[in-house]
């Protein structure tokens, strides 16, 4: 009942099947509601990944039974019971902001509401790659085309480096600088705000130059979009556009569920490997604020020798 006074309050009439722009409309309701950066990222691709799919079936109403079909979709995808949660709690945050909006019937939200998730038996402990397979994975792009210098730059980045997609989406060329030595990406702002200092191996950098000299970047965002041309546009790629990156060079290296994440996961693996310490991985992918770090352990960050300088997925010399 009070949604539906609240309803008539917007002068809105109710609906069950949602178009493109009023899918936009809550969508900007719901990310208008959080005040995170990471939970508005998080929100905005499980939003696009279920809106995507909803238009792409015949219309339909956005109701309980459309929400279970969803869930069947992401469970055939084989995703970890955890992601398949966060899609649908943003589902379901989705239809209570468009009934909030008036856009939909506060029955049919109602029963989206109802939508459970996936029960979680143990702990998933993700998805390594060998060092070989690593080195298949980054090489993979190699036509030598526009779009292949890029994805090559940005593999070999996610994988010595240990970035997240929404850090190497907005890793701007200013934010490369020289540091005792070596080219290292400075003060970057990771998740929670935390700030690290990331050292770049020379084969890393080798990789990014090319790129960078190929597309003539002279300043703003590294990683951009490239046409079927050739020709480089805008200033910048999606946090979606790496996933595909990431899916279609897995495949030309024979590789199956590798996903963006897998690749941090599989840097920290590596540098172990590579008799890395565990304080210097740390630092290296900024799980914890590394000033917090410091002051507990009394260490301090190795940038001259890095951890990740050989991990056995560089280039012969």
């Amino acid at each position: 009942m009070k949604r539906k006074l609240k309803s008539r309050r917007h002068g809105k009439k109710a609906k069950s099947v949602l178009r493109l722009p009023d899918l936009e409309h809550a969508k900007s309701a719901v990310l208008s509601s959080l005040s995170n950066a990471d939970a508005q990222r998080g929100y905005s691709h499980a939003i696009d990944e279920f809106v995507d799919w909803y238009c792409s079936e015949p219309r339909l109403a956005f109701n309980r039974l459309v929400v279970l079909r969803y869930r069947s979709h992401l469970e055939s995808r084989r995703l970890a019971p955890g992601t398949i949660n966060l899609r649908l709690g943003a589902v379901r945050r989705l239809a209570y902001e468009a009934a909030d909006c008036g856009l939909l019937s506060a029955d049919l939200a109602a029963g989206i509401r109802r939508v459970h998730g996936l029960r979680k038996i143990g702990v998933r402990l993700g998805n390594w790659l060998s060092a070989e397979e690593s080195r298949a994975l980054w090489e993979a792009p190699d036509s030598g085309r526009m779009k292949d210098k890029r994805d090559k730059a940005l593999l070999a980045l996610l994988l010595a480096c240990g970035l997240r997609r929404h850090e190497a989406v907005s890793l701007r060329l200013r934010d490369l600088e020289k540091r005792e030595g070596r080219w290292a990406i400075v003060d970057l702002v990771g998740k929670g705000g935390h700030i690290r200092t990331v050292p770049i191996p020379d084969w890393v950098r080798v990789q990014l130059e090319s790129w960078i000299s190929a597309a003539q970047i002279n300043e703003g965002c590294i990683f951009r979009r490239v046409d079927r041309s050739g020709q480089v546009r805008g200033d910048h790629i999606s946090e979606k556009a790496i996933w595909h990156i990431v899916r279609k060079s897995a495949r030309r290296a024979g590789l199956s569920n590798v996903a963006p994440h897998d690749l941090r996961r599989t840097c920290a693996r590596l540098c172990q490997s590579a008799g890395g310490e565990l304080e210097q991985i740390q630092f290296l992918l900024g799980h914890v604020s590394i000033q917090t770090t410091e002051r507990y352990l009394g260490s301090k960050q190795r940038l001259r020798s890095a951890v990740n300088d050989h991990i056995g997925i560089e280039p012969d010399e």
